[in-house]
């Protein structure tokens, strides 16, 4: 009877504590997204209809904004676990949250402070700041003093160089004018990051702009 009462002691001790947490773990990764019906929507917190289950959502401004007309749809999950309580938040894009899920492993960097990033800014335009070192950018996110910024430019500036680049080019293959616009500041010498952020500018102001030498001019006039 000691024995009995000894094994299960041990197991109560021992054991299962780590079989809790293994069985958390292995639910948190088998949780890749949720599909169903946007039964209440905030800017916060959505709740999904998953063939009669709810779920309860945490997303950001990002995403509502996606998500915000539409009566059903497919969010891509992650299950934060803390010592308190399980959260599962919820991504319009994929992009979103493989950077939600960067920003959380770096230091200083919790759910809520990451959410509220993707809530600040827009995922390319945190990646972008990310990449170029734009530290007074990420200062100005609510949560974000200068050594987080700093050490988040750190940590992910060279994981984040390449899916920047990538979404350059991914945005620049469907406008011609655009894209024969920063070669041409190019070819002068122009550095390609002052290039691209004085074309767009230029969009930006004049989108209807049809003669790449016009763009050029401005560009040139910004530089």
């Amino acid at each position: 009877m000691q024995k009995i009462v000894m094994a299960k002691a041990i197991y109560h001790i021992c054991i299962f504590p780590y079989y809790h947490i293994a069985f958390h773990l292995i639910f948190a990764v088998m949780i890749a997204f949720v599909r169903g019906s946007f039964v209440q929507k905030t800017p916060a917190v959505v709740h999904v209809d998953v063939n009669g289950v709810g779920y309860e959502v945490q997303i950001s401004l990002n995403t509502y904004s996606s998500i915000e007309h539409l009566q059903q749809g497919l969010l891509h999950t992650y299950l934060h676990i803390r010592e308190d309580a399980q959260v599962l938040y919820g991504f319009f894009d994929v992009k979103e949250k493989e950077l939600f899920v960067q920003l959380i492993a770096v230091n200083g960097i919790g759910a809520a402070t990451a959410r509220v990033m993707l809530s600040s800014m827009k995922p390319t335009e945190i990646s972008r700041a990310i990449v170029q070192g734009n530290v007074k950018l990420l200062e100005s996110i609510k949560g974000i003093g200068k050594k987080t910024a700093e050490r988040v430019v750190l940590e992910l500036r060279d994981k984040l160089s390449k899916q920047v680049n990538d979404l350059n080019i991914a945005a620049l293959a469907g406008n011609t004018l655009e894209q024969d616009a920063l070669n041409a500041l190019l070819a002068l010498g122009i550095g390609r990051q002052a290039a691209e952020q004085a074309v767009k500018k230029v969009l930006t102001a004049s989108p209807a702009s049809e003669k790449v030498e016009d763009i050029i001019k401005q560009a040139l006039k910004i530089l």
